[in-house]
Parts: structure tokens; C-alpha cells; sequence
């Protein structure tokens, strides 16, 4: 681990510098921690900039699966205490931010039908991320995914809008189908989703790939034509209402001018009390998973949070297992707040500024 690393610095505090650290529940992020463990244990992470080093976070993650699952919170605080140092991520440009995210819970079918035509779709075939020893002359240099022949050549997969107007209809398989545009929009965002079924059933999606175009934040469309006077009232909900109060060319329009098209697989729905399995191969847990850059930030890591929320003041040590397109930079976090409509007005408000410490395994 470096002092001074191109996109921030790494200062050493002491855990009573954080304010709040004494008074959380850390047996419930000792719990999330440990099914990093489980993870940990099976494949070692791949060290990041920020660090830490993936084989000491291993290491740690084997000492957490040994305590068992019943661990108190003077017990988890100890055990954080013992084998980490808190290490406070001071951004070399820009100040700190957090958002939340959620999983969506809507009504779906698996056919279509006039109340519910747009569908949710499985990748088309060929459609990998683009790799550092890819031939990409054929390609726009933003290309993070694309289409592979099976004989190395790489093609563009079609953007959203190309998509949303049957660019791969009879080539990719409909999943489920959803009532409303912006129903599967939202979805898109945040990357998985529970479909309820007429049956009473509950259907899992979650990210397969995606179209490898460049993510644009459609909120940003309120604030160019005036409807919100500043970022921090491009909340989640205030774009929900206004997609929905758009006509129907109009909202088509604005939902395409986010190139990037995103892809899911079935998954299934085993703990209705956690959210689904995200790309640190673990499932999310309400309130303690954060989302972060992942080629700055080594997944599994502890990172403690503070912000203060519209709900109230957020002091809280979270366990680094997700990523997305939009969590950029060294003090960026997205918070996992759950599943359904409850935890969407949980984190449809939340773009705060925030304070990260990273935890970093103590040699032993």
C-alpha cells in the first residue's frame, strides 16, 4: 500500500477518530463480512490501487469463517479492531459522494401481452467484455463489451435505442416482460430486480452483460432542460416522476440517451432478507453492502462510511461487494438498501457528500 497514490491519499486515523464507530451494530457487519468470507476463502481477490492486498484480505476472511456465525458486536468490534487498521481515503481531486441503490420488486409475465410488452433480455450470443489483448481496431475505443464471431472478431453490440426498437428481436431470449419503460429502466440501473408472477411466484434477474456503451445518467437531461436546478435534486424519484410524466415518443427519446443496455440471467431468490449475488460474487446485504470502484477498491474490503442523510446522520462500517458504471473515483459509494419500494424510498434521495476509511488486514 502507498502514502500517495494518483487518486488520493491513504491516512492513517485511529478507530476512536470515527465518529460513530463505538455505537454501530458491528455484529451485522461482521455478518456481511463473513459471507465475503465464504468468497474469500474459495478465490482470492485481485489487489486494487487502494488496496488491500487481496491475499491478507484472504486471510482475514478464513480468521471470520473460524468465529462461526453467532458473534456478538463486542465481539465482531474486537475482532475488526485486531485485524484491521483504519486507513481514511482523501481524494487528491473532488470531495466524497454517496448514493444508495435497490433491488426493484414489479409485476411481470413471462409473455407478452398489451399491459405488459417490454421485455427484459438475456444476452445475445457472442456478447463478452472486450479484454486488453483484443484486437480493436473494429471497435469505438469507449467499447467495454462487444459481439464476438467465435473467430476472435469483435462487432459493436447495438445501444439502447437500436435495442428499444427491435435491433435484436428474434436474437436474444425475452426473460420476462415488465409494464412500463421505465419499469425496465430502473431495472437496468440498478442491475438486477424480484419479478413477481401471477402465480405468487418470485423471479430473480440480475446482470449477464451488457451493450458496452458508455453510461449516461438520464438525470442529467433534467438539469439541461431546467427541471431541477441542481444535482442534488436529480434524485431518483423526482426522474421516475418525470420519465412518467413525458409522452411516450418523448420518454423513448430520453431513455436512449443512455447508450449502455444491460442484460440479464435468471438467478434465484433463496434468503428473501438479502438482495442478489452482485459482482463480488457474494448476495448484497441490506445496509452494509457498498458498492465502489472496483479498480480502485479491492472487493471484501471493509470500508467505513459517514454522511449525513436526508433520513438522518449515516455512520456505519460496510463491506465493499459491488460495483456499477456510474461509482467512479477513490470516495464514491453506492449503498445497498434492500429490496421493493421501501428501500427505493430509502435510497431514491440519497446523494450526499460522505467520508470513506478503508480497513487494511494488520500483519500478523
Amino acid at each position: 500500500m502507498a502514502d500517495a497514490l494518483p487518486a488520493a491519499h491513504l491516512v492513517a486515523v485511529a478507530f476512536t477518530d470515527l465518529p460513530g464507530w463505538i455505537d454501530d451494530d458491528h455484529a451485522a457487519a461482521f455478518a456481511a463480512f463473513r459471507r465475503s468470507a465464504a468468497r474469500l476463502i474459495d478465490k482470492t481477490p485481485t489487489s486494487k490501487i487502494l488496496g488491500p492486498d487481496g491475499a491478507a484480505l484472504a486471510q482475514k476472511g478464513q480468521l471470520a469463517a473460524a468465529l462461526g456465525d453467532t458473534v456478538d458486536s463486542a465481539a465482531a468490534r474486537a475482532f475488526f479492531e485486531a485485524h484491521f487498521r483504519p486507513f481514511r481515503i482523501e481524494p487528491i481531486a473532488g470531495d466524497g459522494f454517496v448514493t444508495g441503490f435497490f433491488e426493484p420488486e414489479v409485476e411481470a409475465r413471462l409473455a407478452p401481452s398489451l399491459a405488459f410488452p417490454v421485455p427484459l433480455l438475456a444476452p445475445p450470443d457472442g456478447l463478452r467484455e472486450v479484454g486488453v489483448h483484443d484486437d480493436r481496431c473494429a471497435l469505438d475505443p469507449a467499447l467495454t463489451w462487444a459481439l464476438d464471431d467465435g473467430r476472435g472478431r469483435l462487432a459493436a453490440c447495438p445501444e439502447r435505442g437500436a435495442i428499444m426498437a427491435g435491433a435484436l428481436d428474434g436474437r436474444v431470449r425475452p426473460i420476462a416482460f415488465l409494464k412500463s419503460a421505465v419499469e425496465a429502466f430502473f431495472i437496468h440501473v440498478q442491475g438486477a430486480a424480484r419479478l413477481r408472477l401471477p402465480n405468487g411466484d418470485l423471479m430473480r434477474v440480475t446482470f449477464a452483460a451488457k451493450s458496452g456503451h458508455p453510461y449516461f445518467s438520464v438525470a442529467r437531461l433534467m438539469l439541461e432542460r431546467g427541471v431541477v436546478r441542481s444535482p442534488a435534486e436529480a434524485t431518483a424519484d423526482a426522474l421516475r416522476a418525470w420519465l412518467d410524466e413525458l409522452a411516450p415518443q418523448e420518454r423513448r427519446a430520453a431513455l436512449a440517451r443512455n447508450r449502455s443496455y444491460i442484460f440479464f440471467r435468471e438467478a434465484p431468490v433463496t434468503d428473501p432478507a438479502l438482495g442478489p449475488i452482485a459482482a463480488a460474487g457474494v448476495p448484497l446485504t441490506p445496509g452494509r453492502s457498498l458498492a465502489v470502484d472496483r479498480s480502485l477498491i479491492t472487493f471484501h474490503a471493509p470500508v467505513f462510511v459517514e454522511a449525513d442523510l436526508a433520513a438522518g446522520p449515516f455512520r456505519r462500517l460496510m463491506v465493499a461487494q459491488d460495483t456499477g458504471s456510474a461509482i467512479v473515483g477513490p470516495a464514491r459509494g453506492d449503498i445497498f438498501f434492500g429490496s421493493g419500494d421501501d428501500a427505493f424510498a430509502l435510497a431514491a434521495r440519497v446523494r450526499d457528500p460522505a467520508r470513506f476509511t478503508l480497513l487494511v488486514p494488520r500483519e500478523d
